[in-house]
């Protein structure tokens, strides 16, 4: 494909901003978004999305499915940063660290579901273990995570940026009723069959994630530990450019995890600790979630999309 015309949909996002800060350089591509007086127009956008390549659709949920039905031109390829798609099976799932195929698949695709980005970390640790059978399926997951205010988009930005920032929360924990959006997505991609119990947070720092899910040891079966874990992990990931899978030596050395210390990076970082008296282990993910976790995403799958094929 010779200079795609990729159209963002909602580039004054916080995503989608980064998406257009990313892209509006190249050369490779050819960059169009809608003008001011016309993002609410959906006259225009109709039309701008049907003379794309690839649209990267930074929406919110109905408007994102709008935007699809709104095409009708089949040569149009899409990228939805929403959580619209994430769980349609006629959508290819954009982590493509997830498998050894996925990158392909991709590629390959009319239609593409960005990962949300708590569920990049928590699918990174849990289904190459559920995949080699070294968690059941049925494991009662907790996963823990803790993101920057921009992940709750523009208002959250406002909120702690804005002329009243001093009254922002310091930290809160949301999604009491354990109903969470990305818990199907987490579910269905990682390969568990129950629902894990999902508590997000907010903290009063910009981006940056940590996501932890516990495990009892006494809960898997014999000979299963925290090396066999980490092992696994290391073998799934071996390949990868943006999952580094830290050393078990290392993750003895830690004390803290930092949910910033991989932002402006499109990375995650996964790490397994364990406490051998105790039979118990700590999975964790860090990683920006404007990176990895959103635009770092989107853009990697665009570039998989857009690369020549052989």
């Amino acid at each position: 494909m010779a200079n795609p015309l990729v159209f963002i949909d909602g580039d004054q996002g916080t995503t989608g901003l980064q998406i257009h800060q990313r892209l509006r350089d190249r050369t490779d591509l050819q960059l169009i978004t809608l003008s001011p007086e016309h993002r609410k127009d959906p006259q225009q956008r109709a039309e701008m999305i049907n003379a794309c390549d690839i649209a990267i659709l930074c929406l919110p949920d109905d408007a994102a499915r709008d935007a699809v039905a709104s095409i009708h031109n089949p040569a149009v390829r899409v990228i939805d940063a929403s959580s619209a798609h994430r769980t349609h099976p006629d959508w290819t799932y954009g982590f493509a660290e997830m498998n050894p195929q996925q990158a392909q698949r991709i590629a390959t695709a009319q239609r593409v579901s960005n990962p949300g980005c708590y569920p990049t970390g928590a699918i990174g640790l849990l289904r190459p273990l559920l995949e080699a059978g070294l968690l059941p399926g049925d494991y009662p997951t907790t996963i823990h995570a803790v993101s920057g205010y921009s992940g709750k988009g523009r208002a959250g930005v406002q909120e702690h940026e804005g002329t009243d920032g001093s009254q922002a929360p310091a930290f809160l924990v949301y999604g009491l009723g354990l109903a969470h959006k990305h818990v199907p997505e987490i579910q269905q991609q990682s390969g568990l069959t129950q629902p894990p119990l999902f508590v997000p947070a907010y903290g009063a720092f910009r981006q940056g994630i940590v996501l932890t899910i516990p495990l009892q040891l006494r809960l898997l079966a014999p000979g299963v530990d925290a090396a066999r874990l980490h092992a696994c992990l290391s073998q799934h990931y071996r390949d990868t450019r943006h999952v580094q899978v830290l050393s078990m030596q290392a993750a003895r050395g830690l004390t803290y995890l930092d949910p910033q210390a991989l932002n402006g990076t499109d990375d995650v970082r996964l790490i397994v600790r364990e406490n051998h008296e105790t039979g118990q282990v700590l999975l964790a993910a860090v990683f920006d979630n404007l990176g990895k976790g959103a635009a770092g995403a989107a853009v990697q799958n665009l570039d998989l999309m857009i690369k020549p094929r052989p």
